[in-house]
């Protein structure tokens, strides 16, 4: 099947729910048995068998099954966030005295859970240059177990040579980690480019309605999802499966809410990048992006979620003033849903590996499903105050 007939029909099995297209919500923490014999059975097999709510439900695994046919992947793995996806990835994969090399690109969450808790645990971590692609090889150690990606990142936008990566880090029996978000599983498939574990915070794209909290990991290998399901099993985290019918009923529209975020999120990219108050426009699709290249190798569209640096002489109180006059854009830290939304930010605050290049203040942007004229409007009405500020 093609991608868009995937995503219609993962996941559903009308003949197990008396012909009812959507699979429904199963509240569900105690399981019963017919026997003892079947209650010891599903222990045997408790990584597959539904015995427990922890472990999943039929919704839940509705939800995995329809993922893990978007991405390509073997299996998945639902999670209550995407912090808790990325979390329970790292934790399942490294132990005391190992090494992780991390994107300085990453999100900074992230970043944060390596610094406060992985590396109380006797993990080191090193940050590299996101652009770095095959050189990553000359920082791979004896002890380095993991590679984790991001791209774009969700700040800075860099793209990632994914298969350089993936190269290098299995040549020295490393794996590939990606937080493939920005994409949504949908513009980029990560198991065809060397990934062996793709995390997506579904709370943003995959869900699309800013109403739950989700987090996937899929496998690129049945081994791989074991590991990894084993040890988050351990960890006692779940989705909930309020959660995953909202990420599963999110995913049947995804298609054409993404063309929709692409095609609003250029057009306003493409205006902005005419603006004389913007020094750059962070947007992988622009041809005047840097890493464009490589976003048209192996990305087959892009979302509505892009940086604006404006120009040095724009003071961070003029920039706050353009935020600031917004009416249609939302001030909030999320992206993905059908809403428009904007933030200040600093990428050179959260880089320890590579130096920010531009020295003006900076924004990012969601494109949501607005009409791009209104948008353009707004924007309009926000390079003014700036422009008053300044």
């Amino acid at each position: 099947m093609r991608k868009d007939t995937r995503l219609t029909t993962a996941g559903r099995a009308p003949e197990d729910n008396h012909g009812i297209v959507n699979p429904p919500v199963y509240h569900a923490s105690t399981v019963t048995f017919p026997s003892v014999a079947a209650l010891r059975d599903s222990q045997r097999h408790s990584l597959d068998s539904i015995h427990y709510g922890r472990f999943g439900t039929p919704t839940t695994r509705a939800f995995e099954e329809a993922v893990a046919a978007l991405e390509g992947g073997t299996r998945c793995i639902s999670m209550p966030s995407g912090l808790a996806a990325i979390a329970g990835a790292l934790t399942a994969l490294v132990k005391t005295g190992d090494h992780l090399l991390i994107t300085d690109s990453v999100y900074f969450p992230t970043r944060r859970f390596c610094a406060e808790v992985l590396s109380r645990f006797g993990v080191e971590i090193t940050y590299y240059d996101p652009r770095i692609g095959a050189g990553i090889a000359d920082w791979i150690r004896p002890e380095t177990v993991a590679v984790f990606t991001e791209s774009p990142g969700s700040l800075s936008f860099e793209v990632q040579d994914l298969p350089a990566i993936a190269e290098a880090a299995h040549a020295a029996g490393a794996l590939v980690l990606l937080d493939n978000t920005w994409s949504a599983g949908y513009y980029l498939a990560p198991f065809t480019l060397g990934v062996d574990v793709s995390i997506q915070a579904a709370t943003k794209f995959i869900v699309g309605h800013s109403d739950a909290m989700l987090g996937t990991i899929t496998a690129a290998d049945e081994s791989l999802y074991r590991r990894l399901k084993a040890a988050v099993s351990l960890s006692g985290v779940c989705a909930g499966p309020d959660d995953c019918y909202l990420g599963l009923r999110g995913l049947r529209s995804l298609a054409p809410r993404l063309a929709r975020h692409q095609a609003t999120g250029l057009a306003v990219a493409e205006w902005l990048d005419g603006c004389p108050e913007v020094a750059a426009v962070l947007h992988p699709a622009l041809p005047s992006f840097a890493d464009h290249a490589l976003w048209a190798r192996d990305f087959t569209g892009a979302c509505g979620l892009f940086g604006v640096v404006f120009e040095e002489t724009v003071s961070g109180g003029a920039r706050d003033a353009f935020l600031d006059a917004l009416e249609l854009f939302g001030l909030g830290y999320s992206w993905g849903g059908y809403e428009s939304l904007a933030i200040p930010t600093n990428p050179a605050a959260v880089r320890s590996a590579t130096a920010w290049p531009y020295r003006g203040p900076s924004v990012r942007l969601h494109l949501g499903l607005d009409d791009p004229e209104d948008l353009k409007a707004d924007l309009q009405a926000g390079l003014a105050a700036l422009r008053q500020a300044a």
